[in-house]
Parts: structure tokens; sequence; C-alpha cells
């Protein structure tokens, strides 16, 4: 009998159309009626091979959606079915009455787009191809780090501009601008090896190497590239192994005239818990900012944006969701992608009341995110302790609660897993997070004043979002 499930799995694991099948049994428990017929079951099985699954999707707008909206639940779904190192590509195919992978089509990785090739290429960028400078919008926001951007991407490793640090508030176009460079030195200097990633995906591998003894390997792949490109360098505050071996990196790179470039939520001064030698480091070459973009900026974008989906806004429209939606540029295209969903969803014509109605949803929608980062800030704010101090070895009575009840609300609070709350505190163990859960549930049972501090804080958090 055990013989019969394993060829039984082993058929659907093999199969794409099976996998396709029971991911969307799962999917369509998740995800309402409509949503599974409008934007589930016109995708497409292609290929399994290598746990790399294929899917065939008819536009480039699905992308900009599942992206938006799915992402979590379609990963998640293709790592439940095929195990925890599948990869996801969708293939964008211009003539969808050809289901063949060898036709005319486009490559998707994740959110990346590149044309399909035939051998799968061993090196992997994590460029997002839509990132360019041609669809980046000028405005007076971004003028400087645009324009040092350009400069970089035609001569990587010979400016001043080294590292390049640009900073500024989320949506801004920050990761859009450092792709850019790297997408331009990818077409111009194809011999150059470039790779882009978040500072949280830089720790999890590193610490992936520690635990498989390969830190070597790690160490060495990343000083052997020509370009290295660190979105939100700030999650490495409080992850001191992480950034000695950064240290090291670094160094290694810039005495050798690579390219480093780094983004971050603050300028490298502010970056409080960070290692000192490393904010100087990364005050060697220019820091630039991007401000929210002005009204003129906004309506170049939605614009911009508009003409890539193949439609004309009405200048009403465009003036009316410049004016109401200000703080980002995500914001905007959310809005934008909004919009075009309301109307093909609903069979609705784009107009000004359609418009309103979008922008008063995005209005609702606009929250304070319930992260680890936003939980860890209110409890140090309510004991009155540094945010540095709670991620540190320090074992201080008072800072050890409160570190504990930081674990406890992230695990109550948000669907981050144990490994990525741990990683948060000083790059914790997650049985470290387990035992501060279960701390604190049996002592909230037991110590009222300890239940009342709790509640108190985790009603300060979801009134922030309500």
């Amino acid at each position: 009998m055990e013989n019969q499930i394993l060829v039984e799995n082993y058929s659907v694991l093999s199969d794409p159309k099976l996998v396709w099948k029971e991911c969307l049994k799962i999917i369509k428990d998740n995800v309402p009626f409509i949503t599974y017929n409008t934007w589930f079951l016109p995708i497409k099985p292609v290929t399994l091979e290598n746990s790399t699954f294929r899917l065939e999707v008819p536009n480039t707008f699905f992308i900009e959606w599942i992206d938006e909206h799915y992402n979590t639940l379609i990963n998640k779904t293709i790592k439940q079915v095929l195990g925890y190192d599948a990869k996801l590509n969708y293939i964008v195919t211009e003539d969808n009455s050809s289901p063949d992978p060898s036709a005319t089509s486009q490559l998707v990785t994740g959110s990346e787009i590149k044309p399909a090739q035939k051998e799968d290429v061993l090196f992997e960028s994590y460029l997002n191809q839509r990132y360019t400078f041609e669809n980046f919008i000028k405005g007076e926001g971004n003028q400087l780090a645009r324009a040092a951007a350009v400069a970089i991407a035609d001569n990587p490793g010979e400016t001043s501009f080294n590292p390049f640090f640009i900073y500024g508030g989320v949506g801004l176009g920050k990761t859009h601008l450092v792709q850019a460079i790297g997408n331009r030195i990818n077409k111009t200097l194809q011999n150059k090896k470039i790779i882009y990633l978040s500072a949280d995906t830089f720790t999890v591998e590193y610490i992936e190497a520690i635990q498989s003894n390969t830190v070597n390997d790690f160490s060495n792949f990343y000083k052997s590239m020509d370009v290295l490109i660190i979105d939100d360098i700030q999650f490495l505050i409080g992850k001191e192994k992480t950034q000695d071996l950064f240290f090291q990196v670094f160094n290694t790179l810039h005495q050798a005239g690579k390219q480093i470039i780094l983004t971050s939520d603050k300028p490298p001064k502010d970056l409080k818990g960070l290692n000192e030698r490393l904010i100087s480091r990364f005050q060697w070459g220019l820091t630039a900012d991007i401000q929210p973009p002005d009204y003129e900026t906004r309506i170049a974008i939605l614009k911009k944006k508009s003409e890539n989906y193949g439609i004309s806004l009405p200048p009403e429209i465009v003036e009316y969701i410049s004016t109401n939606i200000t703080s980002n540029i995500r914001e905007l295209e959310g809005c934008l992608i909004k919009l075009l969903a309301n109307s093909s969803l609903n069979s609705k014509e784009i107009n000004l009341e359609l418009a309103k109605k979008t922008v008063k949803e995005i209005a609702t929608d606009r929250k304070v995110v319930i992260s680890i980062e936003y939980i860890t800030k209110t409890v140090c704010e309510f004991f009155n302790i540094d945010e540095n101090k709670i991620r540190d070895k320090n074992r201080k009575k008072e800072i050890a609660l409160a570190r504990q009840i930081a674990m406890y609300l992230s695990k109550s609070l948000t669907k981050s897993s144990l490994k990525t709350i741990g990683l948060h505190f000083g790059g914790r163990d997650h049985s470290t997070v387990i035992h501060a859960f279960n701390s604190i549930s049996e002592m909230i049972e037991t110590d009222s004043s300890l239940r009342e501090t709790v509640s108190s804080i985790k009603n300060k958090i979801e009134m922030s979002v309500g």
C-alpha cells in the first residue's frame, strides 16, 4: 500500500498538469470564486524541471496583478505541493494559441521578465527586467540619485560614487533605480557578474551557510561579484555576525574597484545599531536621497504606466488620482492597477466615478502594517528601552522580558516564520522564539499585571492599523 502511495505521489510531482491541479485545489479554498475564475483558471502549466515550475499566463498584466496581490499565496502553494526548493517561473506567450514553450515568449522568474532561452543560465542576477531607466520617471525628488545611477551604469566601479547609497521612504523608487543600474550594465557589459538581493536574504543565506559549513563558499561567491546591489541594508541592524561578514565582502570588492550599491530607509548616520566601521564605509562614496514625487511627477508616472497597459486615461482622472494619492509611487501604481482591475472584473467603463471609488478604497486600505519591526518599536517605546538592546545579548531582566513579549506578539500578530522572527532579534534560533511564546503564554495566565501589560501593548498595535 505504501509503495502505491509513493508511486502516486511521484506521478503528481513529475507531471506539471497534475501539480497545477493540486495547486488549484489549495488556491480555490483561499480566494473568492470570481478571483479564482478570473486570475487563476487562465494560467496553464508548461514544464516542471529541476524543481522549477513554469506557468503560462495570457499577458504581463497578469504578472503585475498576481505579484501585487497573490504572490505569497501562489509561492506558498507551490512550495507546499512541490517542496521547499521549488521555484516558480511565468511564461508570457505572445500567441496564446500556442502552448509550446519554444514559441516566442517571455520568461518571468518571480516578477522578473527576460527573453526565454532553451538553456538555463547558471548564474542568476535576480534583477527585474521591468526596472529600467527608460521607465523611471525623473522628477525633482530623484534628480541627483538618477543622474548618479546613470553615471554608475555607464562606468561601474570607475566613478567616485562607490559605494552608492540611496535612502528614502517606502515606495519611492529606490529598488527600481538600483535595479535599472544592474539592467543597464547587464545589457552593455555582459561579462560583468551582477547580483541583486535584500539584506534579509543575505542574512538568511549566511545562516544557512553556517549550518551547512559552507561559509567560505558563501563569502567567496559574493566577493567574486563585479556589481553587488543590496536592498534595505537597515535590516542588518542587530545581526552582528552578518555585519562582520558583509564588512569583509565590502572591503574585498571596494579594494578591487568593484561597484557596491545600497539602499536604506535612512541615511548612514541614522542607522543606529549598525557597526560604526560599516557606517563609515557607506559614507565613502555618494549618499543620495529620494523624496516623494511632486504633482507633475505623479501626473507623468500615471500617464506612463497607463500607456504601458495600452490605455489612455482621461485628463480629469489622471489629475484626480494625482491630487489624492500623494505619499509614494507604489501607492500611485497600486491605485492604477486597482482601477484597471475594478473595470475589468466588473465590466465597468473607466470614468471619474470609478476613479473616485478606487481612490477611496486605497485610502481605506492605507494603514500601518503590523510588522516585526513595528511590534519591536512599540514594545521598546512602552518599556522606554533602546531597540538595539532588545536585539543584542543583554540578559537584564527588564530587557529579556521586553524581548520575549516582542517575540510573543510577533508570532501572534504576524504570519512571519519562527526563523524570520528569530533573525529580527539578533539572529536567534527558532527554538528561542518558541520558548519566548510559551513562557509569555503561561505567565499571562497567572500574572494579571503582565497580562494587562501585554494586552495594552497589543491594543496599541492593533489600534494603529485600525
